[in-house]
């Protein structure tokens, strides 16, 4: 077993609870009560519900990887099937960063550092579990 990826999956674990923190923000930030109340009341529910669920994939993600780092860095089949779906999750959120139009919102410098280090971070998150998920990471164990 290779135990520098285990420690990365380790680290990767604890970003994405650290990354939950900025998800708290959002809705209070982007004033979602305000900004969705023209909507119809399905639509503003069905918004919540979406961003109910992708939290939990990220606590699901972030658990599995602080709680079972080694077995993740193991190689096992199951193991490289869910940091290959861990990669792609992080990889869509990347290429989205990039999609964003934020300029309005990054209104002060330590959300514009926030922005930037949140980035770095799914760009982190997806080279971490793409390193995992691959055939060669196994050829090095």
């Amino acid at each position: 077993m290779d135990t520098s990826l285990s420690r990365w999956i380790f680290l990767a674990g604890v970003g994405q609870l650290c990354v939950l923190i900025a998800s708290a923000l959002v809705p209070f930030r982007l004033r979602w009560r305000e900004e969705l109340r023209c909507l119809p009341r399905l639509h503003r529910q069905m918004y919540w519900v979406y961003g109910g669920y992708v939290v939990l994939s990220i606590i699901a993600f972030a658990l599995l990887s602080i709680c079972n780092a080694e077995e993740l860095a193991s190689g096992s089949g199951l193991a490289r099937g869910f940091c290959a779906y861990a990669a792609v999750f992080w990889g869509v959120r990347v290429v989205l960063q990039a999609l964003f139009d934020v300029k309005e919102h990054l209104t002060a410098w330590w959300l514009k550092v926030g922005y930037f280090a949140l980035t770095l971070l799914f760009a982190a998150f997806t080279i971490i579990y793409s390193w995992a998920a691959m055939p060669l990471a196994i050829a090095r164990r």
